[in-house]
Formats: C-alpha cells, sequence, structure tokens
C-alpha cells in the first residue's frame, strides 16, 4: 500500500503533467525534452529537493511535497531554504529562483519572489510552463505593477465612480484577493469595470479580464457599453485599442484581452457539457440557487492563469454556492459589483466592501458629474500607493 508521501508524489505527478511539465527523475535529466521540466530529488547541498522546474533550460522555481492530508503552511521559509543552496554551475532565471510551489496532491499554495510582499495563495493546480516563461520574460510581477498603477485621469468620471476605483486599485496595490464594490443602479458599474479594466491593461499589463453577467442580455449590454468606452487621452474607442469578446460556443479568443461571459457559458467551456445560448436568457445566478455544486476540472484550453482579474457584475448569493468552484478555479482577483450585497456576497468577498454608493446616496446627490477641485478629484491624484491605509 502507497504511503501519504508516495500517495502525495503520485497525485502531484499527474497535475504536473496535465498542465504540461515533463517529469523526470535526476538520473534521467534532459532539459531539451519539453519547455518546462520538473525533475524529481533534485540533489542540493542540504538534500535532495523535491522537484525543481526548468523552464527553456534554466531553473525557475521549486515544488516542496507534503503527505496527502497534510495541511500546508506556506511556502516561503523551506523553498528559500532550497534556493540559497543551488549550485553554482546551475543555469538559472535568477537567484533566488522566482517560483515556490508547496502542494499535496489536494492542494497547492504558491508564492512569487518577484511580488511586493510574498505571500503564498492557493491554486486550482500548477501554471503552464508557457504562463512561467511570460511571466519571467516580462520580469515584474503583477502584483508588482498593481502597487505603481499612475494617478487616475478623472476626466468624465462621476465622483462615486472616482472613490470606487481609487479605493479599488488601493485593494489591488495591496493585494486583497477579493474586493466589492456596492454601486446603487444607474451609477454606472459598467463604466467603472471598463475604466478599470483599461487601466490594468494598459498600466499593468494584465493578460486578459473575465467580467461575468447574470444573463445574455447583459452581457450584449456590457459589450456595448465596452466599445463605446472612450479611455482619457487616448483618442480612441476601448475595442480600438484592446478585443472584447462575447464567450460562445467556439470558445475563447486568444486574443481578447476583455471576455464577457454567464457563468453558465464559462462552466461548459471548462466541462465540455452542451449549452443553447437560449439558456443564457434566464439568471445563471439565481435558478439554481437550491442546486448541486457544479465541479469543474483541469482544462488544459482554459487553464487557471487565463484571467488575472474576474469582475462579476449583479453577484447574488448562489455564485458562490452553486457555481463557486468555476470563480475558484481561477488564480484571478476576484472584484464582486453590487447594488446590494447579501451577507452570503460579503463573506465570499472577506468583507472586503471598499466602496459603497447606495441607493439613498445617489438620491442626495443625483450622481452628479465632477468637477475641479473636489476632494475626490484630488484623492485621485495622490493615486493607489499613498492610500493603502484606507478600509
Amino acid at each position: 500500500m502507497a504511503t501519504p508521501e508516495q500517495k502525495a508524489r503520485q497525485l502531484i505527478d499527474a497535475q504536473l503533467g496535465a498542465a504540461g511539465w515533463v517529469i523526470q527523475d535526476r538520473g534521467e535529466m534532459n532539459l531539451g525534452a519539453g519547455l518546462g521540466v520538473a525533475v524529481r530529488e533534485y540533489p542540493l547541498a542540504g538534500g535532495p529537493c523535491d522537484y525543481l522546474l526548468f523552464v527553456d533550460r534554466k531553473a525557475c522555481g521549486v515544488v516542496e511535497a507534503k503527505p496527502e492530508g497534510r495541511t500546508l503552511s506556506g511556502v516561503a521559509e523551506q523553498a528559500g531554504g532550497y534556493q540559497q543552496q543551488l549550485p553554482g554551475h546551475l543555469a538559472n532565471w535568477g537567484d533566488p529562483l522566482r517560483f515556490d510551489y508547496e502542494a499535496s496532491g489536494a492542494e497547492t499554495l504558491f508564492s512569487e519572489r518577484a511580488d511586493p510582499e510574498q505571500r503564498s495563495r492557493y491554486l486550482f493546480t500548477f501554471h503552464r510552463p508557457e504562463t512561467l516563461l511570460d511571466w519571467l520574460k516580462d520580469g515584474s510581477s503583477l502584483r508588482a505593477r498593481l502597487a505603481e498603477l499612475p494617478p487616475l485621469d478623472v476626466t468624465g468620471l462621476r465622483e462615486c465612480q472616482i472613490e470606487a476605483l481609487i479605493i479599488l486599485e488601493t485593494s489591488l496595490a495591496r493585494a486583497d484577493p477579493r474586493a466589492l464594490v456596492q454601486m446603487t443602479m444607474g451609477a454606472g458599474k459598467t463604466f467603472t469595470a471598463a475604466t478599470l479594466s483599461y487601466r490594468l491593461l494598459a498600466h499593468a499589463d494584465a493578460r486578459r479580464i473575465l467580467f461575468l453577467v447574470d444573463r445574455n442580455n447583459l452581457g450584449r449590454q456590457a459589450l456595448k457599453e465596452f466599445q463605446d468606452y472612450r479611455p482619457p487621452g487616448t483618442g480612441r474607442l476601448f475595442t480600438e485599442l484592446y478585443n472584447v469578446q462575447r464567450l460562445g460556443a467556439a470558445g475563447l479568443d486568444p486574443a481578447a484581452k476583455v471576455v464577457i461571459s454567464t457563468i453558465q457559458r464559462v462552466f461548459a467551456q471548462l466541462t465540455g457539457a452542451a449549452l443553447d445560448e437560449a439558456d443564457e436568457e434566464a439568471s445563471g445566478y439565481e435558478s439554481e440557487t437550491a442546486g448541486a455544486v457544479r465541479e469543474v476540472a483541469y482544462n488544459g484550453a482554459l487553464p487557471p492563469e487565463t484571467f488575472d482579474m474576474v469582475i462579476v457584475d449583479e453577484c447574488h448569493r448562489s455564485i458562490y454556492g452553486t457555481w463557486r468552484q468555476v470563480l475558484d478555479y481561477f488564480d484571478a482577483f476576484t472584484i464582486g459589483l453590487t447594488a446590494t450585497p447579501s451577507a452570503h456576497t460579503m463573506g465570499y468577498f472577506q468583507k472586503n466592501l471598499v466602496a459603497q454608493y447606495p441607493y439613498e446616496r445617489s438620491v442626495v446627490d443625483a450622481a452628479p458629474a465632477p468637477h475641479p477641485g473636489r476632494p475626490t478629484e484630488q484623492l485621485a491624484e495622490k493615486g493607489p500607493r499613498r492610500l493603502q491605509n484606507l478600509p
């Protein structure tokens, strides 16, 4: 009977293989066998490393294996010890190595040394070698770039939108994994999302953004808003700068930078399940509130790192029950937009309600357009790094 350690290694081998890694023993090491090679039990001064990861023939990270059933604690300390013992002759992408994984076969934790603060986060599974190569070539990490966003250009923004964007970007600069924005109907949630999407793509080099809608007609409306949006200072439409796609049966367009979809469609893409477009006309969030959890499995055509940001428009409670695995599949920041946050919604977003613009406030100020000299406009000039102590 296999030991817990052996069971974990078998599962980790399978997960690495599914993500595109070639698994090798040290004695059979051939770094030309694939773009990504994971070498088991690589000898280091302090003992063998469970898995040493090579991308394009150079070491870039480690995997620390834990016995099946063991609670993961975070990779930094022991994985860092491995990296300090790298032999001098070993070709690498930087010393210390950038990527740290800790895995038991049931769970996977990941941290990145290029982040402003190295902090572990849970993954659905390992990143693909192509993804790590892209990140290595970028130099900086997404979280580092989010901490350096330029001041917000408030041209054309309402005061409530300015407040939401400033404090939301502050949350992203802190690397908060989830954030919730409360904005009443008519306050311009989609316009705010389009503004944020432009800034993430233009200034943080985000890979791709998923904009989840409740039903198909809202997807059509969202697409039109993105098509009509002109980022300030560009003189061009958003869709002249970046491709925007409504996800359909044909699947993801690799060139798309913003993907608009219902959660049912994303689930169908992940699982291969059939979905009639008519089924997307009803609310996917509320139609199955009492249904069983929709389970997903790894899909190499739509890996967890496909999106850097998931924006959930008009989020309702079932999305965090029936559909929760779809959200948790992606290695992405999750931002919720809602007019009326429920207890379920607050719980999923870890009570990180970063901005509030309820109906009562909209009645008082009628969502006026900004004018020079307003306190909110002055706040925008400070940029997110000045606001990291805000809630």
